[in-house]
């Protein structure tokens, strides 16, 4: 029974992959004369996703001659998607999107959407047995079966004085509902996102944040984008990621716009609004933007941190299945000559 999802999801990619091969994109154009071009998220619309919205509302895309589709999430990660060539670009994790490349994805990290974790360590707020990460030792860690999760936490961990030694139980999305219950003792939430939930619905986090502790910081959102697609389509990639990257720094400038265009482009789709304005506004003021001030930029220096932290843990595979005997050359992971010229 276990192999059912991976058998789905293959057959997912195979379909998304056949349809890019019957003439509907994959750069032919499209009836208008436009570019299409096919966007896997990562997760039903949220404030990650902004730019993108912010772009398509803003007529930008249409006046760069493409033709954008955000495909809706399925269980299909958008790393598969896009390094398999049934998207085009999608968003994704320097966390993820690592063991997707090691393991020989055709794909590149193109935009850095968070320039900095976005999650963190979190245990309810009334936990006065624990003031820092040190304190997890013995505890139940509510996890979504991420190889690089333990590792992680138990870097932490340590970091803080600890011997990283705790219990895993891996429960997805259903870890924060499990932690309000107090079945788990910490889990790793967004704090732009359900860290704001949860104190909106009367039920505070305390958080950690890793890079407080000594551990890497990393970019926490990406977009990337399909390698032979970016090679065949250098002037359409151009356009896209400076369309999004110019709905990111709109977003960033004007937090209640952005907020405003992504409840507009996806209507019905949140329940909150207060949690989206106020999303909006932390990921504005801290997570957009790097040191000097542009949105987008990516370093060798934060790549080779918390990427090559991975390599270190033994835990990246590559192609044969086999851990990388050799520590890749991150620099060629992602770009930024797609980007505007600050």
């Amino acid at each position: 029974m276990a192999v059912a999802p991976a058998r789905l999801a293959l057959v997912l990619v195979a379909m998304l992959v056949l349809a890019a091969c019957s003439g509907d994109s994959g750069g032919a154009a499209a009836p208008d004369g436009r570019t299409p071009i096919r966007v896997a998220l990562d997760w039903t619309p949220n404030t990650n996703h902004t730019g993108l919205f912010a772009a398509q509302q803003e007529g930008w895309f249409e006046q760069a001659g493409l033709a954008v589709e955000f495909l809706p999430y399925n269980n299909t990660p958008p790393d598969t998607l896009v390094g398999s060539g049934a998207a085009d670009f999608g968003i994704s994790f320097q966390d993820s999107f690592t063991y997707a490349k090691a393991g020989g994805a055709d794909a590149v990290s193109v935009m850095a959407i968070l320039q900095h974790w976005a999650s963190e360590i979190a245990v309810r707020a009334d936990r006065a047995d624990i003031t820092s990460p040190r304190d997890l030792d013995g505890k139940t860690y509510g996890g979504f079966g991420a190889a690089y999760e333990v590792p992680k936490m138990q870097a932490v961990i340590r970091d803080a004085g600890g011997t990283g030694q705790f219990r895993n139980v891996v429960l997805g999305t259903a870890a924060y509902e499990a932690l309000y219950a107090g079945q788990v003792d910490f889990t790793e939430p967004f704090v732009t996102w359900e860290g704001i939930e949860a104190e909106l619905r009367g039920q505070p986090l305390k958080t950690f944040a890793y890079a407080d502790y000594g551990f890497p910081d990393a970019y926490s959102v990406l977009l990337i984008g399909n390698g032979t697609w970016l090679r065949e389509h250098p002037e359409q990639a151009r356009a896209f990621v400076q369309a999004v990257q110019r709905g990111y720094t709109l977003a960033a400038d004007d937090p209640a716009r952005g907020a405003e265009l992504l409840e507009k482009a996806n209507p019905g789709a949140f329940t909150e609004p207060e949690l989206v304005r106020r999303s909006q506004q932390m990921l504005s003021e801290q997570y957009l933007r790097d040191e000097s001030g542009v949105v987008g930029r990516q370093t060798a220096e934060k790549w080779a941190g918390f990427s090559g932290f991975l390599f270190d843990t033994g835990t990246l595979a590559g192609t044969d299945g086999k851990p990388l005997a050799a520590r890749p050359d991150f620099g060629t992971w992602f770009t930024n000559e797609y980007l505007a010229a600050p």
